[in-house]
Order: structure tokens, then C-alpha cells, then sequence
């Protein structure tokens, strides 16, 4: 029986306004994603993902390990810390490609990045999150194009000036220009598998961000209290399932990073270690890539979850507006000529933001114009910022919220796991 779900690939978007015409880099983007193997809507190309995904992720690790372990190579062609960056890398990949594979086969790409749901938001938001989806794979070269480039410069390097104290088969320079080869396809591969997932959390967050934003002008104008809270329920609802979506590969990657980092401090950091850049090159970029892709896990996480969250104080200071509006105690309709423009200036004066202050708050900077509060009750204002204040959304993993609290508490763990780690590693050397 035919699969009636749509694969990954095959659910490219077709929705109407300003991607019904496939720009360069959304077509970069379909390429991209059959480079990595994602097409498995059959037998045949699904075994061909997974061969590849073997090979590369895996095959090719262990046996460039085995195959050019050096013992009478020279101190700097020893790569002593290159178990601890082909692990790290593999793991990474297998985690990355599992989850790529799960969302293949249970969403298409048009449902997982909410193109299906496009059609919802503003025209604004359409264009923003257009732009966004066209430069998602320049970011993607802009990450792991520098990493590739040092990697490579650091292969050649190892293999050029190795000469026959390296290990070759049949033919020095065949032998060495084909194991280099699949070196440097396994990391590319494994790298950019990862930094990929990363890029997709980073663009399924953007289009929540674009809503947001377009959800903070409804309190510039008169709207019902049951509009704001029916669009409320479809961000948030739209933000747990990114959360349930990336929980597991964002907590995996969190903690995987860090016993990466500290089992590179535990080889490098002893005085015996006798480290430098032709002993630990791979390991530096190694670690930067991983930390990379984590930062921005953590910065898209964080700035929606800021942004969302911002939403309270915003409608907090909605409901003090419509509160000390003078209009508030007025019988009858009131006409919409008798407010001055003296009147809306002191309004604003009382709330717009200084020149100087921080702009991080952009929702919360949003100025506002007097409000009609007979329009509004304010039984209903004050039950809309009660709902706001306890029903904050975000960015969640397994219930811990990332947000600017909770990347505080990471940092002060992690200091705190470094600095216990520093002296335990000096006090054994």
C-alpha cells in the first residue's frame, strides 16, 4: 500500500502571495536537503540515506582512525585528541540525522516550517518569513564554510608535510588524496548536518517572531478581548509544538557540548598535555563548530521566548492606559473629534521611550494611542493581563523554560562545572 504522507522533499511550498515562485535560495535549500539524504520515499532511496548516513557519520571515522594511527610519527603528527573530535562529531551527526529522519517521515517541509499556517499571517509577516527562508542557506554557508576551509587547510597541511612517515597503501600519493578525500566529505558531512537542524530551529522560530510582532499592534487599536486571546492561543500552541519538535535535540545538544568541552579541557588543560596548534587544530575547530551551533539554538530560543514574554508588559501597559484615560468616567458614546491632539500627545508622552534607553524590548517600546475604554471593560482588561501573566509562552525544553533567566542559570552551571573541573585537573598535574 502506497504511503499517502508526503515526504520531505516532496512537500516543498506551494502557498500562495510571495512563494508561489521558487526563489534561488529556497530551490538551495531543496538541493540542500537532498545532499543530505532526506528523500525516503522509497526502499531504494531510503537504504541509499542510510548507506551514506553509515558511511560518512560513521564507516569512514573508524577506519580513518585505525588506518593512520601513526606510532612513529613525529609529536605533531601524532593528533592525540583525535578520538575526542571524531566521537563528538559522529554523535552529533547520528543525533542531527535521527532527527532530520523523524520529521521526515512524519511531516512534510511545508507543515514543519508552518507554511501551510503562512496564509494566517499578515502580509508583512509573509514577506519577512520569505526573506528569511532565502537566506537560511547563506547562513548556512556562512557558518560552515570558515570551519571547512581551516579543516581543510589543516588536512593538507597534516598529509603534505607527513610524507612517507604517514601510513599509505600501494601509492603515497593516491593512498593519501583518497583517504584525505573522504576525510574532509565525512566532516563536511557530519558538520553540516548539524548545522543544519540548528538553521531549521533558527527559521521555524523566526516566522513565531514576524507574529508576534504583528500580535503587538492590536493593542495601537480597538479590538475585542476574545480576538487577542483567540490569537494568543494559536501562537502559543505554535510554540509548543517547536518546542516538542527540537526539545530532544536541543537538550542533547546542550549536554553533549559540554562533556565535549570538558573532556577537551581534561586532555589539553594538564602540564603533560604539551599542547599546540599542529597537535590540537581539529580539536579548535571542532569545538568551535559544536559551541556555534549551540549558540544559536540558545540565542533563537532566548529571543523569542523574550519577545513572547515581552507580550505582558506590553498589555499591562495597555491596561493602564485605557485605566487613567480621562474618558473612562463618561456616560454615553464619545465622539471621536472631541480628542485633541494635545490629549494624545500627553498620552504618549507619558509612555514612549527615551532616546537613550536600551531597545531590546521591541514589543514593549510599541507606543500607544489613547484607547476608547468604553469599548472595553475592565473586567475584561484586567482578565486578559492576568491570562498573559500566567500563561507566559515560549521556547520550553521538557518544562524548563529558555528564556534570558534560564540561560543565566546554564551559564552559572557550567561556570561552576569548569571551575570544579579547572581544579580538579590542576590538582592531579
Amino acid at each position: 500500500m502506497e504511503d499517502e504522507r508526503e515526504t520531505f522533499l516532496s512537500k516543498i511550498p506551494q502557498v500562495s502571495g510571495n512563494l508561489d515562485n521558487e526563489g534561488a535560495e529556497l530551490k538551495s535549500l531543496r538541493l540542500c536537503l537532498k545532499w543530505v539524504c532526506l528523500d525516503q520515499s522509497n526502499l531504494w532511496r531510503a537504504s541509499l540515506s542510510w548507506s551514506i548516513f553509515f558511511l560518512l557519520a560513521i564507516g569512514v571515522p573508524i577506519g580513518s582512525h585505525f588506518a593512520l594511527s601513526c606510532s612513529t610519527c613525529d609529536e605533531n603528527h601524532s593528533r592525540p585528541y583525535r578520538l575526542v573530535v571524531q566521537f563528538s562529531l559522529s554523535i552529533f551527526a547520528t543525533i542531527s540525522f535521527l532527527c532530520l529522519s523523524t520529521w521526515s517521515n512524519k511531516h512534510g517541509l511545508r507543515k514543519f516550517l508552518f507554511l501551510d499556517k503562512l496564509s494566517d499571517a499578515s502580509e508583512k509577516a509573509q514577506h519577512g518569513y520569505t526573506k528569511q527562508l532565502q537566506r537560511s542557506m547563506k547562513l548556512l554557508l556562512i557558518f560552515l564554510l570558515p570551519c571547512f576551509v581551516s579543516v581543510c587547510a589543516y588536512k593538507i597541511w597534516w598529509y603534505v608535510s607527513g610524507g612517507t612517515k604517514l601510513p599509505y597503501y600501494v601509492n603515497i600519493y593516491i593512498s593519501d588524496t583518497i583517504l584525505c578525500t573522504l576525510e574532509l566529505c565525512s566532516w563536511l558531512y557530519r558538520t553540516a548536518i548539524f548545522f543544519l537542524v540548528c538553521i531549521l530551529f533558527r527559521v521555524s522560530c523566526y516566522l513565531q517572531i514576524l507574529r508576534l510582532e504583528d500580535f503587538a499592534q492590536v493593542f495601537q487599536k480597538e479590538t475585542e478581548v476574545g480576538s487577542i486571546l483567540v490569537e494568543h492561543f494559536k501562537i502559543r500552541r505554535n510554540l509548543r509544538i517547536i518546542s516538542h519538535r527540537f526539545r530532544a535535540f536541543i537538550f542533547f545538544t546542550l549536554v553533549l557540548v559540554t562533556a565535549s568541552q570538558f573532556t577537551s579541557l581534561l586532555d589539553t588543560v594538564p602540564s603533560s598535555a604539551n599542547v599546540n596548534i599542529f597537535k590540537a587544530g581539529e580539536l579548535i575547530v571542532c569545538s568551535i563548530s559544536l559551541v556555534t551551533g549551540l549558540f544559536i539554538c540558545l540565542r533563537s530560543a532566548t529571543k523569542i521566548t523574550h519577545k513572547a514574554q515581552s507580550l505582558t508588559s506590553l498589555a499591562a501597559k495597555w491596561h493602564a492606559c485605557a485605566t487613567i484615560n480621562p474618558f473612562d468616567n463618561t456616560d454615553g458614546e464619545i465622539p471621536r473629534a472631541r480628542i485633541t491632539s494635545s490629549q494624545v500627545f500627553s498620552m504618549n508622552h507619558y509612555w514612549e521611550s527615551d532616546d537613550e534607553e536600551d531597545g531590546d524590548d521591541d514589543l514593549d517600546n510599541t507606543k500607544l494611542v489613547p484607547i476608547f475604554t468604553h469599548t472595553i471593560s475592565f473586567q475584561k482588561r484586567q482578565a486578559l493581563v492576568t491570562y498573559l501573566e500566567n500563561n507566559k509562552a515560549g521556547i520550553t525544553v521538557f518544562g524548563f523554560m529558555l528564556d534570558r533567566t534560564g540561560l543565566r542559570s546554564i551559564f552559572l552551571i557550567e561556570l561552576a562545572l569548569f571551575l570544579w573541573l579547572l581544579k580538579k585537573t590542576i590538582d592531579v598535574s
